[in-house]
Order: C-alpha cells, then structure tokens, then sequence
C-alpha cells in the first residue's frame, strides 16, 4: 500500500526472504540482530550514516494530492523494516530527479512537509512545494506521448476544455513528450485539471502533468546584452541584402565573436532562439540561411521560423549531426525550394537515392534542388487561395424508398439492441450470418482504455497475424452471433447522430453503412458510462415484403473525440408508446395532421415542433424549413 508517495507492508512482522545456504545455514537471526542494532543507532535499515526512519518517512517524491485541506499523514505513516530497495534510474525523468530538475528535488529537498505536504492547487508538485493561488512562478506542462499529436490540434483542445486563457511558452518535443510553460498559476492549475479529459483520435485519453519550474531557458540567456549586439553586428555583416540571404556557416569560430570571447553555439536552445529572434526583429524576409557546420542535432528551435521568415525558401542544414529524417517533421511546413542536407548521419539511412529523395520530399513537396542537384518538378495541386473543404453531406441512400427500409430497419434493430435483451435480434439474422467486431490498433496498452471489454475480440489485422486466430475470432450462424451479441456490455445508442451510407443495392442485396456514437449504460456502481463511436457494415439480403436479413455484420469501435462527446445525446430520442399521439382538440388534430403532411415528419416529432412553437402552424412551418437546412433534424424524425 501508498501513504504519502510511500510503501510499507500490511504486515511488518514478516519474515525476511529465505536464501538456500550452504550446510543448511542461515541468516535469518544474524539480520535481526543487524536491524535491531540499527535501530539503537538512529539509522535505517541499510545505510550508514543516512537519515533515521521518521526522516524516511517524511522524504516525499511521489505524486502529492493538493487540497485546500492538510494532508499530512506522516504521523500515521508505520516504520517499514524491509523497505523497497531505491529503483534504478530508467530514463531521463530519474536523472532530472536526481540533479533537481524538471520538478524533482534533490535528496530531501525541503518544502514538502511530512508525508508529502499541502497546498492549495490540484496538480503534481516537486519537492519545494507548487504554492498556493497567490503564489507566482513559472510553470512546466508535460503532455507523455504528446509527440504524436498536432500541435495546433493539441493546444486547441487544451483551450477548450481549460477554460482559462493561457500562452504556451518554449513548446517543443523532447522524445515522444512534449513540453511548454505557462507562468500564471490560474492557468497551470487549470490545465492539469484537464488532464484526462481529452480523447485523442485513437480513443486514448491525453495526460497532462504540471510541475512548478524555473523560467524557461531562453528567459535565462546565456549571451547578456552586450554579447547580443556583438552577435548581432556579426549576423550584418554576414547578411546578403541583394540576395535576401544569410550565412551562418560555422559561426562559432567567427574571428570577430572570437575575439570578444563570445561562444556562439547553434545547438544551445537558448543560443539558437536569440539567433532566431535577430532574423525576426531585423530580417524577417529573409529568402535564404545558411546554417552548415553548426553542429546542429535537432530542429525543434528552428520550427518558429515558419511563422517568423515566412518568405524563406533555401535552408541549408549540411555538415551538421542529424541523426533522423523525423527532425525534418518539425520544420516541413517550411516552404522550401532547395534545401542542403549532406554530411548528416540521417543520409546513411537509405538504402538508395530515390528513397532518401522520396522521405525528403513527403516533407517539403515544393522541392526543386536537394544537396545542389535538380529535383523533377512536383506533381500536386499548387493551391495559394484559401479554400474551404465542403461540409458533410450527412446520409447517402440513393433513393427514398431505400432510405424508408433503412431506417425502419435501424430504428428497430437499436431499440432491440439497447434493450437489454438482445435475444430477439435472431429474426434479424441469416441462418449461416458471419460477425466480426475490430477496435483501433495501438501500441499502448488496452486495458487501460475503456475499449478493454472489446480489445479481447477485435480481429484487427495490423494485430492478428496468425490465421488461425483470425478464423476463430469469426462469429459464424445466428446464434453463435446473437451469443456474443448478449455478452457485449449494455448501450445507448444515439440515433439521431446516425450517418448512413449506401455501398451497393441490387434486387437481391443491400449493402450500407452506419456510424454514430452510443454509450456503455451503468449497471452498478463499479462501472461508469464511457462514450463511444462505431461504424458498421451491414449487408443484407431482402426479407419478407419488405424487411432485410442481415448475412454479414462488421463492426469497428472506437472511442469518441472530444467534439463527438460534446454533441452527443443532444437532440430528444423518440420514446415509443402506444398512443403517440396524446389527447387533443379537434382543431390541434386536424392542424398536427396536415403538419405531418406537409413538413415529412412523423405524428411525434410533428407534435413536438407545433407545441414548442404553440400551436402556431406558420411559424413551425418557418422554424422547421430553417432546421431543416441546416440539417439539425435528426433521420428519425422521418420514420412513420
């Protein structure tokens, strides 16, 4: 168990682990009288001269639960004689820890309190304490595989769920993290409350750490005042007007830096950032820079140009240290049309020209000269006006009688489905049907998702290899179906969020597609209602006058995004009833009649539009035709 980022064991008098020996000795009674005489000493077991058992229990460097309430539970806390031995260091988080940075303390670094401290706030905290509201500061947000989202997609979503104004500072990558700072407290606090609260496209929740933290580094330059205008005087001197362009070959042995004793060293952040913010402030249309021979091993410093020198066109990058093409990602929506690259380790990686040629150009398509040698043109659409993507067309059904058998197929399907009981979905299956269900591949671990209850049974192909799993994992006839059907967790479908689409319609087949979200119903108080997305593939057969017998059902499921979640369940589900049209007055009866009529809609919903407009036929004619266009009338509404 965890008390105060701390372990110890329920039961302390437990044995110390038994060790074969040789002629049957053992050690048992010798570590006793070990541990009990350093107990009389004041020291802990296994040091020698480090701190006694109470200042154990006080050292904190474990996450810390902030609360306008103290917390101090190390008074409570019992003295383990068999600690966990001190973890390895694992990463570069460990030796942050170790040297104070990034949010760690050092070895009993102060601030914290017994048993971890308290303060006011609700985020993760280093040692020295995160303060309270009044407190000021700079703060450290870490986003853990933040690398693989966009990061105006990744800020956007923070905004919005945030709900207090904020400005990333120095925001750049550092392995698959991704980091920046904030240097309000509203704001810090804010954020970490959004942790967990975002869904990424592959239906995994993004974390969001925040730390106290010293300035960002470029707040802490290493070249002062004067050391810049002699950097500055040296870029103008370098600079080219007629051609737009700037040479910092080599700059770190320019004579005139060197003689003022001035190291300038592009792979220093903060070196690179005062150099960037010179082009900014003097030169921003610049056409082309020269940084060969710099030394140069990541591009994250450089990703700011694409907004600061918008003009630029020729980077050279040659005789640095590169080490992956993936450093050309932070800079690719550069506009480039030449660009040198030779003499970095990421040009061994290509087993030919043409791929390294290939990898290059995926980044910079405009590209006409790699490493001084002329590209073939590019093929793509050269589009500089802004253009608007067209807006979802919603449903597809090709023709209105299609449309009818769908819908009346669906509305009875998910009201069966959501039921509860799912037996009945029998009749709606072939006798020799085929199922599959498959959810998104990932690397990180599902179980931690809440798709976990249909990980288990997904048949996807990037994950599966072995055929004969593939097979098994095949739900074949109805009632092996239907079984697995009873088995999946209860739901509630959205009808009204339904988008379908019909792939092929013959005399003697219909195929269509459905996707929408839906969410897990509670049944108890362990488990929770967690939103999600589907699409499904239904193919059928015609049934009946005019029903449909599904022969093949494949179904993929998601988890929804933040902005599915947010329009989800918005708009009333139909209730059905026996009498859908309640008691009226003659006039109400005759005028809902000829709504209906009128407008497509169904008694219920043609009811719902004239009572919330009362009863007034022009107007509900007027709101209806305006809903309408804009497409906020949910498919059902239609289903008589």
């Amino acid at each position: 168990m965890a008390d105060g980022g701390h372990y110890y064991n329920e039961h302390d008098d437990r044995t110390t682990p038994q060790f074969r020996n040789r002629k049957g000795r053992s050690n048992k009674g010798r570590s006793y009288d070990r541990f009990r005489r350093d107990r009389q000493r004041g020291n802990h077991l296994g040091g020698f001269g480090g701190p006694g058992p109470r200042s154990r229990i006080e050292d904190s460097d474990g996450d810390v639960t902030m609360s306008d309430g103290s917390q101090d539970n190390s008074s409570q806390s019992r003295f383990n004689p068999y600690p966990r031995p001190p973890r390895k260091g694992d990463g570069r988080f460990d030796r942050d820890r170790r040297q104070g940075k990034g949010g760690g303390g050092g070895r009993g670094g102060g601030g914290g309190g017994g048993g971890g401290g308290s303060s006011s706030g609700g985020f993760r905290a280093d040692r020295s304490g995160i303060g309270g509201k009044n407190q000021s500061g700079w703060y450290k947000v870490t986003i853990p595989h933040g690398r693989k989202y966009d990061k105006k997609w990744l800020l956007a979503a923070l905004q919005n769920i945030c709900g207090v104004p904020y400005r990333p500072i120095q925001y750049h990558v550092d392995h698959n993290r991704v980091h920046f700072y904030v240097e309000e407290y509203a704001a810090a606090n804010a954020l970490h409350k959004c942790s967990h609260k975002i869904t990424d496209t592959d239906g995994y929740k993004v974390e969001v750490h925040v730390n106290r933290s010293a300035p960002p580094s470029f707040i802490l330059s290493d070249l002062k005042p004067e050391q810049l205008d002699h950097l500055k005087q040296c870029m103008a001197k370098r600079f080219d007007g007629s051609q737009q362009a700037l040479d910092l070959n080599n700059i770190r042995t320019d004579p005139d830096l060197m003689s003022q004793n001035i190291e300038v060293i592009l792979n220093r952040k903060t070196t690179m950032e005062a150099v960037v913010k010179i082009i900014e402030e003097n030169i921003p249309e610049l056409a082309s820079l020269n940084l060969s021979n710099n030394r140069i091993h990541k591009l994250d410093d450089l990703s700011d140009l694409v907004s600061k020198v918008p003009n630029l066109k020729t980077l050279n990058l040659s005789n640095n240290e590169l080490k992956t093409d993936r450093e050309l990602d932070k800079v690719k929506d550069l506009k480039l049309v030449e660009l040198w690259l030779i003499r970095n380790p990421l040009c061994d990686l290509f087993k030919d020209q043409a791929s390294y040629i290939s990898a290059v150009r995926q980044r910079f398509p405009r590209l006409l000269k790699l490493d001084g040698n002329d590209l073939p043109p590019p093929i793509g659409f050269d589009v500089e006006t802004p253009t608007t993507i067209p807006t979802c067309k919603g449903s597809c059904f090709g023709s209105d009688e299609i449309k009818a058998l769908i819908l009346s197929f669906l509305q009875q399907y998910y009201t069966i489905y959501d039921s509860g009981d799912r037996q009945p979905l029998l009749d709606a299956y072939h006798d020799g049907a085929c199922l599959s269900i498959t959810t998104p591949y990932s690397s990180q671990n599902p179980s931690r998702s809440s798709l976990g209850e249909y990980h288990k049974d997904s048949r996807n192909l990037k994950r599966i290899k072995d055929s004969t799993i593939r097979f098994r994992l095949l739900k074949h006839t109805r009632l092996n179906v239907v079984a697995f059907l009873n088995e999946l967790p209860k739901t509630q479908h959205d009808i009204a969020s339904f988008t379908v689409d019909v792939n092929t319609y013959t005399n003697t087949l219909l195929s269509f597609t459905v996707s929408g979200v839906f969410k897990e119903v509670a049944v108890d108080s362990k488990s929770r209602e967690s939103t999600m997305a589907f699409s499904r593939i239904f193919i059928t057969i015609p049934a009946g006058s005019s029903g449909l017998c599904i022969v093949n059902d494949q179904l993929f499921i998601r988890m929804a995004t933040t902005e599915e979640i947010r329009r989800a369940f918005v708009a009333p589900a139909p209730t059905p009833s026996s009498s859908p049209v309640p008691t009226l007055t003659a006039p109400q009866q005759d005028m809902l009649t000829a709504f209906s009529q009128k407008s497509g809609m169904n008694l219920e919903w043609s009811q719902k539009c004239l009572q919330d407009n009362e009863w007034d036929f022009d107007r509900a004619a007027q709101i209806f035709t305006q809903l309408k266009a804009e497409g906020k009338i949910p498919s059902v509404a239609f289903i008589k």
